[in-house]
Protein backbone atom coordinates (compact mmCIF):
# COMPACT_ATOMS: atom_id res chain seq x y z
CA UNK A 1 0.00 0.00 0.00
CA UNK A 2 1.32 3.41 -0.92
CA UNK A 3 1.89 6.01 1.79
CA UNK A 4 -0.55 8.39 0.11
CA UNK A 5 -3.31 5.77 0.08
CA UNK A 6 -2.66 4.90 3.73
CA UNK A 7 -2.69 8.57 4.79
CA UNK A 8 -5.92 9.16 2.86
CA UNK A 9 -7.49 6.07 4.43
CA UNK A 10 -6.60 7.15 7.99
CA UNK A 11 -7.66 10.78 7.53
CA UNK A 12 -10.82 9.73 5.68
CA UNK A 13 -11.78 7.35 8.46
CA UNK A 14 -11.19 9.94 11.19
CA UNK A 15 -13.03 12.66 9.26
CA UNK A 16 -15.92 10.36 8.39
CA UNK A 17 -16.36 9.22 11.99
CA UNK A 18 -16.26 12.79 13.31
CA UNK A 19 -18.75 13.94 10.69
CA UNK A 20 -21.13 11.01 11.23
CA UNK A 21 -21.02 11.31 15.02
CA UNK A 22 -21.60 15.05 14.78
CA UNK A 23 -24.64 14.52 12.57
CA UNK A 24 -26.01 11.91 14.99
CA UNK A 25 -25.51 14.33 17.86
CA UNK A 26 -27.51 17.01 16.05
CA UNK A 27 -30.32 14.76 14.85
CA UNK A 28 -31.07 12.68 17.96
CA UNK A 29 -33.04 14.91 20.34
CA UNK A 30 -32.52 12.60 23.32
CA UNK A 31 -28.81 13.40 23.32
CA UNK A 32 -29.37 17.17 23.78
CA UNK A 33 -26.12 17.87 21.96
CA UNK A 34 -27.04 19.99 18.94
CA UNK A 35 -24.31 22.64 19.27
CA UNK A 36 -21.47 20.18 20.06
CA UNK A 37 -22.74 18.03 17.19
CA UNK A 38 -22.47 20.91 14.75
CA UNK A 39 -18.94 21.63 15.98
CA UNK A 40 -17.94 17.98 15.62
CA UNK A 41 -19.53 17.73 12.16
CA UNK A 42 -17.63 20.81 10.99
CA UNK A 43 -14.42 19.37 12.43
CA UNK A 44 -15.05 16.19 10.44
CA UNK A 45 -15.57 18.18 7.25
CA UNK A 46 -12.32 20.08 7.87
CA UNK A 47 -10.40 16.82 8.35
CA UNK A 48 -11.91 15.46 5.12
CA UNK A 49 -10.91 18.60 3.21
CA UNK A 50 -7.39 18.34 4.65
CA UNK A 51 -7.32 14.70 3.53
CA UNK A 52 -7.98 15.74 -0.07
CA UNK A 53 -5.14 18.25 0.02
CA UNK A 54 -2.70 15.83 1.66
CA UNK A 55 -3.50 13.03 -0.79
CA UNK A 56 -3.16 15.29 -3.83
CA UNK A 57 0.17 16.64 -2.51
CA UNK A 58 1.52 13.13 -1.87
CA UNK A 59 0.44 12.01 -5.36
CA UNK A 60 2.08 15.09 -6.93
CA UNK A 61 -1.18 16.16 -8.50
CA UNK A 62 -1.95 19.76 -9.34
CA UNK A 63 -4.47 21.63 -7.18
CA UNK A 64 -8.12 21.42 -8.11
CA UNK A 65 -9.10 24.26 -10.42
CA UNK A 66 -12.53 25.70 -9.79
CA UNK A 67 -14.11 26.20 -13.20
CA UNK A 68 -17.74 26.76 -14.04
CA UNK A 69 -18.15 23.07 -14.88
CA UNK A 70 -16.70 22.06 -11.51
CA UNK A 71 -19.08 24.34 -9.62
CA UNK A 72 -22.09 23.06 -11.59
CA UNK A 73 -21.03 19.46 -10.87
CA UNK A 74 -20.78 20.28 -7.15
CA UNK A 75 -24.23 21.86 -7.19
CA UNK A 76 -25.74 18.87 -9.04
CA UNK A 77 -24.16 16.53 -6.47
CA UNK A 78 -25.54 18.56 -3.57
CA UNK A 79 -29.00 18.72 -5.16
CA UNK A 80 -29.06 14.97 -5.83
CA UNK A 81 -27.91 14.14 -2.30
CA UNK A 82 -30.52 16.42 -0.76
CA UNK A 83 -33.29 14.97 -2.91
CA UNK A 84 -32.27 11.43 -1.98
CA UNK A 85 -32.10 12.36 1.72
CA UNK A 86 -35.48 14.12 1.67
CA UNK A 87 -37.02 11.11 -0.06
CA UNK A 88 -35.60 8.81 2.61
CA UNK A 89 -36.89 11.07 5.39
CA UNK A 90 -40.35 11.25 3.84
CA UNK A 91 -40.47 7.48 3.58
CA UNK A 92 -38.86 6.43 6.86
CA UNK A 93 -39.64 9.26 9.28
CA UNK A 94 -42.86 10.88 8.13
CA UNK A 95 -44.55 7.82 6.55
CA UNK A 96 -45.22 9.47 3.16
CA UNK A 97 -44.25 6.38 1.20
CA UNK A 98 -45.27 7.33 -2.34
CA UNK A 99 -43.94 10.89 -2.25
CA UNK A 100 -40.73 9.72 -0.58
CA UNK A 101 -40.08 7.08 -3.21
CA UNK A 102 -40.70 9.54 -6.06
CA UNK A 103 -38.38 12.19 -4.58
CA UNK A 104 -35.76 9.55 -3.70
CA UNK A 105 -35.75 8.22 -7.26
CA UNK A 106 -35.41 11.79 -8.55
CA UNK A 107 -32.35 12.16 -6.32
CA UNK A 108 -30.84 8.91 -7.59
CA UNK A 109 -31.42 9.93 -11.21
CA UNK A 110 -29.83 13.33 -10.51
CA UNK A 111 -26.76 11.65 -9.01
CA UNK A 112 -26.51 9.23 -11.94
CA UNK A 113 -26.61 12.22 -14.32
CA UNK A 114 -23.33 13.37 -12.76
CA UNK A 115 -21.43 10.54 -14.45
CA UNK A 116 -21.98 11.65 -18.07
CA UNK A 117 -21.72 15.30 -17.03
CA UNK A 118 -18.27 14.85 -15.48
CA UNK A 119 -16.84 12.07 -17.68
CA UNK A 120 -18.66 12.92 -20.90
CA UNK A 121 -20.19 10.60 -23.46
CA UNK A 122 -18.03 8.92 -26.12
Amino acid sequence: MKKSTFAAMILGTIGGILFALGMCMTMIPEWNAFRPGVIMGVAGMIVLLIMIGVWRKMENKEPIKLSGKTLVAILIGILGSLLLGVGMCLTLVWSHLTMGIVIGIAGIVTLICLIPFVKGLK
